[in-house]
């Protein structure tokens, strides 16, 4: 199978779209159209940046111009409309799609465009649906301390994360990296999970399964607000020398589980008063240290290692204990 003899549109925006779109086409499955976001407004300038993905179709198509000879390639073309209404609809009707496929396209597909494409729309969700539903599964998992976790492909229907389920695979985690490691790691995992469905499914040799809707669980959207902790809550998760020696191991659980889940954005920071002003410090990077007798989380302790002052340079917490808490 190849894209000569099937027709296919990406809804895809960042980073974990990339990955799965990367595989797709290793596997032979190279989309006509890519849908993605608007360019936006970004950083303290303000200035217009396109989606990671936009920018990774336009490297692969320059690229494969270039290595091209016989002038047969067909560049992947990149459509960024503001609402998917009646208007988009409608152009998308002007041709045959034989699927869809929908990998952190990150906005609600309406059933007129879902029922657009003939053998449906193919979506790739980071969780063991129907646990994690909604726009945070990845993020979720992690705060929630729940390491097995996975992958789902299913097919879309007007419901959130709602349609029946193709195939899955389970991913344990048996210590918990950054956000960004389990998101790549879930969209390798998903983007060979969805080359080896597609084309079972297209031949009906699998069976669509209907999720348990009364076991579904929801996830919410991730705030700023969710990323600041209690200074107050960090000393007691270190300890009186905040030193990671004899504090509450419950709350410092807690922290490194924020740590990993919410940084990049919007990160765990905490506010400090210093020289008669409020200062806000971003931690960067945390450890959990497991005791070496104690297999079990509950039993380890949270180790801080850089954070980043407000207005300043990124450094070790030890510097930071020693020049802005003693």
């Amino acid at each position: 199978m190849n894209n000569k003899e099937h027709n296919f549109a990406f809804f895809g925006t960042d980073a974990f779209s990339i990955k799965v779109l990367e595989i797709l086409i290793e596997g032979g499955f190279i989309p006509s159209l890519i849908i993605t976001a608007p360019d936006r407004p970004a950083g303290r300038g303000q200035k217009m940046s396109e989606p990671e993905i936009k920018t990774w179709v336009k490297n692969f198509n320059q690229q494969k111009r270039g290595a091209n000879e016989t002038g047969e390639f067909k560049e992947i073309r990149i459509t960024q409309p503001e609402k998917l209404d009646s208007e988009f609809a409608e152009e998308m009707n002007k041709t045959k799609w034989d699927f869809f496929v929908v990998a952190s396209y990150g906005k609600i597909i309406s059933k007129e465009v879902l029922d657009i494409a003939e053998r449906g729309a193919f979506n790739v969700h980071p969780s063991l649906l129907p646990l994690y539903r909604g726009a945070s599964p990845i993020e979720s998992t992690i705060l929630d301390d729940q390491k097995e976790t996975g992958v789902t492909i299913m097919l879309m229907d007007e419901k959130m994360d709602h349609g029946p389920i193709l195939n899955q695979e389970v991913v344990y985690f048996s210590q918990w990296p950054t956000k960004i490691e389990v998101e790549s790691r879930l969209a390798e995992i998903g983007g060979l999970l969805l080359v080896e469905t597609i084309r079972p499914f297209l031949n009906g040799e699998i069976e669509e399964q209907e999720q348990d809707h009364e076991m579904a669980t929801f996830t919410k959207k991730i705030t700023k607000e969710m990323g600041e902790i209690k200074f107050s809550d960090l000393e007691k998760s270190l300890g009186k020398n905040m030193d990671s020696i004899n504090g509450d191991q419950k709350i410092a659980r807690e922290i490194f589980l924020k740590v990993q889940a919410l940084n990049p954005w919007p990160g765990v920071f905490f506010f400090i008063n210093r020289d008669e002003r409020e200062i806000r410090i971003k931690i960067k990077t945390a450890k959990w240290l497991t005791h070496p007798d104690k297999s079990e989380d509950n039993f380890g302790k949270l180790e801080i290692e850089t954070v980043l002052p407000e207005g300043k340079k990124e450094m070790s917490f030890v510097d930071f204990v020693r020049g802005y808490l003693k």
